[in-house]
């Protein structure tokens, strides 16, 4: 009849809304878990690369591992810098990172306060032949192969913060290329708003100049961590430089930005 038509259909619509109902909600979730998922995805990766790079800090070729008179060369001039070197709140800036100085100036800040990190390391070689033997990677992950001429010799890789062409902030990855000598610059990781970084020392106090340590006090365990600019001893490079080799570990921060419906919204 009629009657029992109407209400099968109103079941039936009942039933499809139900069922519609279930899928949008289905689908929010999956994206949802989708979203965060590539949040972490993408932290693990930062955080891997920048361990990884890290780790490399301050390596030498075998044949030049026994010379440790030598910096670093840049145009063939003899620069004492250390292997891993950091700013506070600064954005990429080339003269901080080929040049002595200690003091990010106004114009170079990070973006939200952001810190830079410098990994200076040789490329390894085989004995025979100075192959590179592709265990070192720079800061995009790439195998350097460029083998160091001489002692002096080391490769770039800095990490930083600073707005993609889009607007969006990034973690950057600037290194020198070692066969063309350009330094080039390209986004690791979008939506990542700041990079904090604490040093972990021994034997150093803030804004001071170091006292010598004796071998009995040589020990890789840090027993204070610090940030980029308590490293610095103002009018004094040959201090500030000594406290950076004093650095035994690093802790990383980041703040990641998330995709819409990687988390739940909440009502103020």
């Amino acid at each position: 009849t009629l009657v029992e038509l109407l209400v099968a259909m109103a079941l039936g619509l009942v039933i499809t809304l139900a069922a519609v109902t279930a899928l949008v909600i289905s689908q929010q979730g999956f994206r949802s878990v989708d979203a965060a998922s590539q949040v972490r995805d993408n932290a693990r990766f930062a955080s891997d690369i920048m361990r990884r790079v890290i780790l490399q800090a301050g390596y030498l070729s075998p044949q030049f591992a026994i010379d440790r008179n030598h910096g670093f060369s840049l145009n063939n001039a003899i620069v004492s810098e250390p292997n891993i070197k950091g700013f506070n709140n600064a954005n990429y800036n080339q003269n901080l990172v080929i040049g002595t100085t200690n003091t990010v100036p106004s114009s170079a800040r990070g973006v939200n306060g952001s810190d830079m990190l410098v990994v200076r390391y040789q490329v390894g070689h085989t004995a025979a032949g100075g192959v590179a033997d592709r265990s070192m990677i720079n800061c995009l992950g790439n195998v350097e192969t460029v083998t160091p001429a001489n002692p002096d010799e080391r490769l770039f890789s800095v990490f930083h913060i600073s707005n993609t062409s889009s607007g969006e902030p990034a973690l950057m990855c600037t290194w020198r290329n070692e066969a063309t000598g350009n330094w080039q610059t390209q986004p690791l990781i979008e939506g990542v708003e700041r990079l904090q970084i604490l040093y972990g020392t021994h034997n150093v106090t803030a804004n001071t100049a170091p006292t010598t340590l004796s071998s009995s006090t040589l020990t890789p365990a840090p027993d204070r961590y610090l940030r980029a600019d308590q490293l610095v001893v103002t009018g004094n490079d040959a201090a500030t430089n000594t406290n950076w080799s004093r650095v035994r570990s690093i802790r990383i921060g980041m703040v990641l930005r998330g995709l819409s419906g990687s988390a739940p919204t909440t009502a103020n």
